[in-house]
């Protein structure tokens, strides 16, 4: 059911989202988990941050840009415990393993990965391991790399509140709906931030982020009528990576 919750942002939901998109050791309350969906994007600000840094220490000790950005890769997987490209894989398999939408949201609640989920991580982390290689070498990598990871997670409050939750179980239908005030908040948040870090840069962005979340919420409505965690998790690496080649 659709969240209506009017009630204004509250600072525990920065921890409830930190809680829920990170293994950051946060203690978090989870009574108000779709309100919360505003704070996705500061989830982002803050393990975009962290891995960031951990990119400029490596390239002081001198550790070569390709390295570098191979251990970004590694420190948001895990620093977010993997789950987006969890989600990205179960929904490769169960889009284009499943022959009808009974079938394929049992492939994507499988814990087993198929073909397809191989296939999509594989190219992925390529693409993002290239992209982040090339944005070291540009010069230009610190502030665009933290906007990606917090503009990414403001399309999945967007998703969640445009389509219905396609199971009637699973971490996406416990957490309700976010109502169009909260999955706007989110967006705007992470739009000022970007604004603030890269200047008119976000504007382009912002399309491009715009396009994929549709293309993301079309796809999911007509594979599975709905959306789950994992198509959440599969629109955030899209949208990442998208902006990353863009950006690259």
């Amino acid at each position: 059911m659709e969240s209506h919750d009017m009630s204004a942002p509250q600072f525990k939901d920065v921890a409830t989202a930190l809680a829920l998109l990170t293994r950051f050791p946060v203690k978090a309350e989870f009574d108000r988990t779709a309100e919360a969906s505003w704070a996705y994007p500061i989830a982002g600000t803050v393990l975009g941050t962290c891995a960031a840094v951990l990119i400029a220490v490596c390239l002081w000790l001198g550790v070569a840009p390709a390295l570098a950005a191979g251990i970004y890769v590694a420190a948001t997987i895990v620093l977010s415990g993997a789950m987006h490209e969890d989600g990205l894989a179960d929904c490769a398999d169960g889009f284009w393993g499943g022959w009808d939408q009974t079938r394929r949201l049992e492939i994507m609640k499988d814990s087993a990965i198929g073909a397809y989920g191989v296939i999509a991580l594989v190219l992925s982390l390529i693409t993002r391991w290239a992209a982040i290689w090339l944005l070291i070498e540009g010069g230009w990598w610190f502030f665009p790399l933290i906007v990606i990871e917090t503009l990414s997670r403001s399309a999945m409050p967007a998703v969640m509140h445009a389509l219905p939750n396609a199971r009637d179980t699973g971490l996406s239908q416990s957490q309700g709906r976010p109502d169009r005030a909260t999955a706007a908040l989110a967006v705007a948040g992470a739009s000022v931030l970007s604004l603030l870090l890269i200047g008119l840069t976000t504007v382009p962005l912002l399309i491009l982020g715009t396009a994929v979340v549709a293309a993301m919420a079309m796809l999911a409505r007509a594979k599975i009528g709905g959306q789950t965690g994992d198509v959440l998790g599969a629109t955030q690496q899209i949208t990442a990576l998208v902006l990353l080649i863009a950006l690259a």
